[in-house]
């Protein structure tokens, strides 16, 4: 069944911006477990550094339509490679939902969601959105927190991502926030030179290519709502 909820709006894009890097372009868009592709880079571990009952984001009321003081189970944690914070994410769910269709969020501890996601026949995913995020976002403040003010006019911006997941009706909000540490990771010549031979091999049109093709995919992923289990496409 697809998926009744669409995480886009006026600044969550399906296309991410043109001014984005080609890392960013790939990384964003990538179907499947982020944890899973944060895995090919190091040892990945789960912090949890929120579980609460508290109020949604403007925008994740929007999405999920949801009244703004309708309470929502928030979760929120940061995806480490090797010791260094490379994600902060922020999942959402009706507090009702979480009591039910969903309540084994409030089990899941230090485990990634993709876990949860995984095995589960019924749930089904949207398309995936990205954007820049300022100041003025409140997944801006869980950014900063774990990399420091003195970071955030670095060359490589705050960008994120997310999609829902519905299962039986009930959404499940995802929004995952790539910290600067990230970029300086896959974005070393050797990782540049890897991506540039995968577009190569699609085509003679190199990078911009790959990211053609990525993106490509993603609207194909964002159109037959896969399920999770199919190809893992969970984060």
């Amino acid at each position: 069944m697809p998926i009744r909820f669409d995480p886009a709006d006026v600044h969550w894009r399906v296309a991410p911006l043109p001014g984005f890097s080609a890392a960013q372009k790939d990384w964003l868009t990538r179907g499947g477990s982020l944890t899973a592709h944060l895995r090919t880079l190091g040892a990945v571990v789960v912090r949890v550094t929120r579980e609460t009952v508290a109020l949604p984001w403007p925008d994740e009321a929007a999405a999920l339509g949801l009244a703004p003081r309708a309470p929502v189970w928030v979760r929120e944690v940061v995806l480490s490679v090797d010791g260094v914070p490379f994600v902060a994410a922020h999942s959402v769910t009706p507090r009702a939902a979480s009591v039910g269709v969903w309540q084994a969020t409030r089990r899941l501890r230090t485990r990634p969601l993709a876990e949860l996601l995984y095995s589960d026949s019924s749930v089904a995913r949207s398309a995936l959105v990205s954007r820049r995020v300022g100041a003025r976002h409140p997944l801006y403040r869980l950014a900063v927190r774990e990399v420091g003010a003195e970071v955030v006019h670095a060359p490589h911006v705050f960008v994120a991502r997310r999609s829902v997941f519905g299962r039986h009706g009930a959404p499940l909000m995802v929004t995952e926030c790539m910290l600067p540490a990230l970029w300086e990771r896959v974005e070393t010549p050797a990782a540049l030179k890897t991506l540039g031979a995968a577009g190569s091999r699609t085509s003679c049109g190199g990078v911009g290519h790959a990211m053609h093709t990525a993106y490509a995919r993603q609207r194909e992923h964002g159109r037959s709502f896969s399920r999770c289990r199919d190809e893992g496409r969970c984060s």
